[in-house]
């Protein structure tokens, strides 16, 4: 099977989280180890350290064991990509093997980017975070709340308070998942049409009492980018947040040369001891009809380098290039709990802030991960509705293998 490579330069200068740069040759690096290890602070690991395709080493057994089709995994520090591995197969039955361009659909880590590009408007003050939903969609007006309901009767009541925009980032709102309308796939009707189904439907609780997973929320958020800027959603994703970003891959429908690097889908077979290949059972094919409709909430393809871009640009605190694309305060915001301590859940606006950690995953078992504290990003595409045996385990791997062969420790 091919392997790819990463870009790791033996001979590379590495910057040491400081302003000393150090050429590093084998016996320095074996110097640098020893100290390390007497250590308290985390550090980068030089190239000359790493041994190689520590990662694939990692992953390889999940392929072999048939758990694990195939995956690109990218790690990366603030400024610049660490690793960027493909193990596996991007098509098992053509084997055709993983590659490190592959794409990936990625679901609900669309959900922070839409709020980041909502984070935009908030940062040019022409929306707050506190406003009533209904001051923008005025659909949302007059909105109930369930008080009681069994099979045989639903008692509704005003809410104490109309939900909030943080209510709808923060999946606090009360909005269901999903509405009726939006089967049997999750792109046919109109974000307009979409949202204002939701607007009929009363609210499961009264908002901020409790956390409940909401693409109806995130969406909700989408069509207030559309009122607000005056232009559709996909367009105010692509010219204000992925082409500035570089992310050039990153799109709702994928063109005919992307889906030929599109990875396939797999799910367990029915005797739960194998993978075999399914689709994008949420989406309507062909893929790459414009006709169907983005969902902010998980509509999104993209590869590991775009998505690396992306988090990099949150990593600098809204900055990258040297260049500014949010502020400082709006990436906290966004990256600091929202939900109320009684609540188990920890969630920013768009984003999962739990352990220190900022990050999302998709439906297809996709993940992105920012330590902040470590100055590290790890991105893991699968293309996964589920797993047989430990298939599950191998993002586990992933992070471990990376950790171990990219960073040092105490």
């Amino acid at each position: 099977m091919k392997r790819n490579t990463s870009n790791w330069n033996p001979g590379a200068k590495i910057l040491n989280r400081g302003t000393i740069r150090v050429r590093l040759s084998l016996v320095a690096g074996l110097a640098l180890a020893t100290l390390a290890a007497s250590t308290v602070t985390w550090r980068v690991r030089a190239a000359g350290d790493r041994p190689p395709d520590l990662i694939v080493v990692a992953l390889q057994p999940f392929v072999d064991n048939h758990t694990l089709a195939g995956a690109v995994t990218l790690v990366a520090d603030a400024h610049k990509v660490l690793s960027l591995e493909a193990v596996g197969y991007m098509d098992i039955a053509a084997k055709r093997p993983m590659r490190t361009d592959a794409l990936f659909w990625i679901a609900s880590q669309s959900k922070p980017m839409t709020a980041t590009a909502f984070m935009l408007l908030v940062d040019e003050g022409k929306v707050n975070l506190d406003d009533p939903v209904e001051k923008y969609l005025p659909e949302f007006k007059g909105q109930w709340v369930i008080a009681e309901k069994d099979d045989n009767h639903m008692l509704l009541k005003k809410p104490r308070h109309p939900i909030t925009v943080r209510n709808v980032l923060s999946h606090t709102s009360g909005l269901p998942f999903t509405s009726p309308i939006e089967q049997p796939t999750l792109d046919l009707h109109s974000l307009a049409v979409r949202v204002e189904s939701y607007a009929m439907l009363p609210l499961e609780f009264e908002p901020d009492t409790q956390y409940s997973y909401s693409n109806a929320g995130i969406n909700t958020a989408g069509r207030i980018i559309e009122v607000v800027s005056g232009m559709p959603y996909e367009r105010f994703m692509e010219e204000r947040l992925f082409k500035p970003l570089g992310m050039k891959d990153t799109t709702f429908w994928p063109n005919e040369r992307q889906v030929r690097r599109l990875a396939k889908s797999y799910k367990l077979n029915a005797a739960k001891t194998d993978l075999e290949e399914t689709t994008i059972t949420q989406l309507r094919y062909p893929l790459t009809d414009r006709s169907r409709q983005p969902m902010p909430a998980g509509g999104l393809f993209s590869t590991a380098a775009d998505v690396a871009r992306f988090c990099q640009m949150i990593l600098n605190g809204g900055e990258l290039d040297g260049k500014r694309y949010l502020s400082q305060a709006a990436v906290k915001q966004m990256t600091t709990r929202q939900t109320a301590d009684t609540l188990k859940n920890a969630y920013g606006l768009g984003w999962n802030v739990e352990h220190g950690m900022m990050g999302h995953g998709g439906a297809y078992a996709t993940d992105m991960q920012i330590d902040p504290k470590r100055g590290l990003i790890l991105i893991w595409m699968v293309q996964h509705s589920g797993f047989p045996g430990d298939g599950a385990k191998s993002r586990e791997a992933f992070q471990q293998a990376a950790r171990n062969s990219l960073i040092d420790g105490r």
